[in-house]
């Protein structure tokens, strides 16, 4: 009011005060209706329009509360539902409370019971280190050598569906046979160059320290010469004196590095399994095993000559703490 006093235009003032123009309209429409009278009643909000709550504040604290605490398990019930809740309000004397209600409250404070997502908590005591050891593999491999991911994707099946898929057409939906029939299962043994996106794989029936051993031999021929950085976990056939001998053969060049206990997502291999899962596998049938493992097969056939690529590993690490011996030069990662 007294910057329009002073004769500025409402656009100048909303820019002066950083305000929306319709703000200061509202109030000089003010002060031209009330005039100036008391200063106090003047300046103070209007009534607001609607309804009062009729919810307590109290109320709604007590409900955010209750579905925020675990079910009793007298009951044998596994979770909060919002019909649970209104009804659990009732026994305890709380004033009653509509479905809606209780709805209305959650979604205020984004309150969600009924959902939950997963977590592993990893208790390995060398979790940083063995972390930042890996990731600084990724992000700044030593001159010359090559860095490789690991795993097996166990228990592929070959499942058959009972009767023919039908495709898609406008207006509806492909549609996928419910029952099916099982074939037996394949194990594949896969290693991942971090740095080109190549993939070195074995398909068959079994996972044996035999079969990795075989898949070892051939990443080893694949790289001769340099000093080849594997990233692993901490499966027992990926330990012991086998990998002992196996290494001596190779000139000792062969650094397997583990992963912490309950952290694969540290392994990039396991991105790759993903794609795998739903390019390849998510909507086929396959009659044996066999079949299976042709199709697995010239799927990574294809990666290796049309789609392979490095993963974009954005993660740097953990922060290095004074407490924490991590042999992991931070500003290369």
């Amino acid at each position: 009011m007294l910057l329009a006093a002073d004769g500025m235009t409402t656009t100048a003032i909303a820019k002066e005060l950083e305000v929306a123009s319709s703000t200061v309209c509202r109030w000089r429409g003010r002060l031209a209706c009330d005039g100036l009278g008391e200063v106090s009643e003047t300046l103070s909000d209007e009534g607001r329009s609607g309804r009062p709550r009729t919810i307590s504040e109290t109320t709604r604290m007590q409900v955010v509360a209750t579905a925020c605490d675990p079910l009793p398990d007298a009951e044998g019930l596994s979770g909060w539902t919002l019909d649970l809740l209104a009804e659990e309000f009732e026994v305890r004397g709380i004033p009653p409370l509509s479905r809606s209600s209780v709805h209305r409250i959650l979604k205020e404070k984004d309150v969600q019971p009924h959902r939950q997502t997963m977590w592993l908590h990893s208790p390995d005591p060398k979790f940083v280190e063995k972390v930042d050891e890996i990731v600084a593999l990724y992000l700044a491999p030593p001159p010359g050598s090559v860095v490789l991911s690991f795993d097996e994707k166990t228990g592929i099946q070959a499942v058959e569906r009972k009767h023919p898929d039908r495709q898609t057409r406008p207006g509806r939906f492909a549609r996928h046979e419910f029952e099916y029939i099982r074939h037996g299962t394949q194990s594949l043994l896969a290693t991942l160059n971090v740095h080109t996106g190549e993939l070195i794989a074995d398909c068959g029936p079994t996972r044996k320290g035999d079969d990795m051993e075989r898949h070892m031999e051939r990443v080893a021929a694949h790289h001769p010469d340099v000093d080849v950085h594997v990233v692993l976990d901490n499966l027992n056939i990926h330990k012991g004196e086998r990998w002992v001998r196996f290494n001596e053969r190779h000139g000792g060049r062969f650094h397997f590095h583990y992963t912490p206990l309950h952290a694969s997502w540290v392994n990039q291999i396991e991105i790759f399994f993903g794609v795998l899962a739903r390019r390849s596998l998510r909507r086929k049938s396959f009659r044996s095993t066999e079949e299976l493992r042709a199709h697995v097969m010239a799927f990574i056939a294809r990666w290796n000559s049309r789609d392979k690529k490095p993963f974009r590993w954005t993660f740097a690490g953990f922060p290095a703490k004074p407490s924490t011996a991590v042999a992991v030069d931070k500003k290369a990662a």
